[in-house]
């Protein structure tokens, strides 16, 4: 079987916990996109984990991970990554994580320009995480790029490090007026970090293709959600790469796959890191007390999230642009101090009421028509049937599955890794 987690909305919808679970029912775990510019947050009994580059799979020993060709990678990250998780007793060898020699090293150059770019703009700024990310996708398709299969022997590339060192600091000094980067920090990057990372690089198409024909249960795990996609999101406010879950088989390695089923996972309310059009936002009081509530700071970043009502608009649309077979809503518990809760069931753009999401000047302009429901101010964390929520509660869920047209299947009721609900032992 070929399943997908995605994102439904801006991204931070809680996809890690929900990799993390079904990993159980998993043989492989596969990330096949993004880089280190997003994190997922996964709480088990080993402690709090926040993954930015790692398949959320990792924790669960039994499950082999995967890195796709179409991720970007941060080698000194990923580094600190994988020695923070062995330090706290996860175990991570290269029978348990495997990284594609097709994937794109993401170069400090990258990191430095983004972050160059993003101060230049100021106030126009597109929100980005400032670690290189935009940078090394377009290189990627420049073929300015440098590949993890690469770093088996960077000799021989040492001369198109050269050509690139180049091109970039024509950028780095006309443009930015920096000092640049020199060909030897370049490579002494790539030598140092490349001598730790080597052990876990392979031909992963050939490693799913193999798996695929074995019978095994292969798990894609996306970063960020369909309203950060460089097609069909909020462009130019989107990540750059693609987010959907059609993607999946094609970063990963084996495109001549299909997906069996996608999963979408959504929260209960609305929130989004990062500039762009949020039209559901809610500002004030009521915006820090959500905010507050769900804790809602960027796990890769820490930034603060802007949060709004549940967004019934884009979620319809998230939900076709990822061709969700079933949803997963998180975060329900979090909506339990509220004695009526805002849902965004509309816009209005130019005065006229419309339930298609709109792209461009037009999303610009929508604003959030909002109705009230009523809350059920009770801890709803020890539920684990749907029969055990609150009547408010079943209604509320009710209704955004109506709304949204995907049945919804499971329910978070709280952080840790069993707070849950799964419908399909309550039908």
């Amino acid at each position: 079987m070929l399943n997908a987690i995605a994102g439904i909305n801006w991204g931070d919808e809680g996809k890690g916990r929900m990799v993390d679970l079904l990993a159980e029912q998993s043989d492989i775990v596969c990330r096949y996109q993004g880089g280190n510019n997003a994190g997922h947050t996964v709480i088990n009994h080993l402690g709090k984990f926040i993954l930015n580059l790692l398949p959320s799979g990792i924790l669960r020993p039994e499950v082999v991970n995967v890195m796709g060709n179409g991720m970007v990678i941060d080698l000194k990250h990923l580094c600190g990554e994988i020695k923070a998780l062995q330090d706290k007793g996860v175990i991570i060898t290269p029978d348990n994580l495997k990284i594609s020699d097709k994937a794109i090293v993401c170069m400090p150059y990258h990191v430095e320009q983004d972050a160059l770019e993003e101060a230049r703009l100021a106030g126009s700024a597109y929100g980005s995480t400032r670690r290189g990310i935009a940078y090394v996708y377009g290189d990627k398709y420049m073929k300015k790029g440098i590949r993890m299969g690469d770093l088996f022997d960077t000799a021989s590339i040492r001369s198109e490090v050269e050509n690139i060192v180049a091109w970039k600091n024509l950028t780095l000094k006309g443009v930015y007026g920096k000092e640049g980067v020199s060909v030897d920090d370049m490579m002494a990057y790539l030598e140092t970090y490349g001598s730790i990372l080597k052990p876990f690089i392979c031909d992963v198409s050939t490693y799913l293709e193999n798996a695929v024909k074995e019978g095994k249960n292969i798990l894609f795990e996306a970063q960020l959600g369909a309203l950060r996609d460089i097609d069909f999101g909020i462009y130019p406010f989107t990540s750059s790469s693609s987010t959907i879950a059609a993607y999946a088989p094609i970063g990963a390695g084996i495109p001549g796959h299909k997906l069996d089923y996608s999963l979408g996972i959504m929260k209960a309310y609305s929130s989004c890191v990062g500039a762009g059009p949020f039209t559901a936002e809610l500002f004030g009081d009521a915006g820090n007390a959500l905010r507050e509530a769900g804790g809602e700071y960027g796990a890769a970043t820490g930034r603060q999230r802007r949060v709004g009502g549940f967004d019934v608009v884009a979620s319809r649309y998230g939900c076709r642009m990822q061709g969700a077979d079933e949803i997963a809503l998180t975060k329900l518990d979090i909506l339990s101090y509220l004695d009526k809760i805002p849902v965004c069931v509309a816009y209005e753009v130019d005065g006229v009421r419309t339930d298609i999401f709109p792209t461009g000047g037009a999303l610009d302009r929508a604003k959030p028509i909002y109705e009230y429901f009523d809350g059920w101010n009770e801890d709803i964390s020890a539920c684990r049937t749907f029969e055990d929520l609150p009547e408010n509660a079943k209604k509320y869920v009710n209704y955004i599955e109506s709304a949204v047209g995907c049945k919804i299947r499971y329910i978070s009721v709280g952080a840790e890794r069993e707070a849950y609900i799964d419908r399909k032992r309550s039908y």
